[in-house]
């Protein structure tokens, strides 16, 4: 079986060990093995989990709430429910954080189409201009 080192883990992960770390101590990781000497060691299962503490942490949930749900994982088919329902919240949540960044999107789309257009003729007036000329066919 492939293991992984915790620089390896790193690395692949786009962290710090330190990182790695810090979720180990706050108990995201209770599945991780330790050699003699007291290495983490991280097989593929623990990568896949990694994945998901990961996304979970993107989509913006707190660490304490994540520990809940590897909690729930742990805890087995029991929980499936309590699972399903954080993420489902997850989902609605990243939705949200869809919608309000396709409202930024579209500013700095106006915004780059303002400034290039601007550039194109030399200067700002070209708005001005084309504002005035829209207000009086209305």
């Amino acid at each position: 079986m492939k293991t992984y080192s915790i620089s390896e883990v790193a690395e692949y992960f786009n962290m710090t060990p330190h990182t790695l770390r810090y979720y180990d101590k706050e108990g995201l990781m209770p599945f991780i093995e330790r050699t003699s000497s007291g290495k983490r060691v991280f097989k593929e299962s623990d990568m896949d989990t990694l994945k998901i503490i990961e996304c979970l942490k993107s989509s913006g949930m707190p660490i304490k709430e994540i520990k809940h749900f590897i909690e729930w994982c742990s805890e087995g088919d029991s929980t499936l429910q309590q699972r399903y329902d954080m993420f489902l919240e997850r989902k609605a949540s990243v939705e949200a954080q869809m919608e309000e960044l396709k409202k930024t999107m579209e500013v700095i789309e106006h915004k780059c189409f303002y400034y290039k257009t601007a550039l194109d003729s030399g200067s700002e007036e070209v708005h001005k201009k084309n504002k005035l000329k829209s207000a009086s066919t209305h």
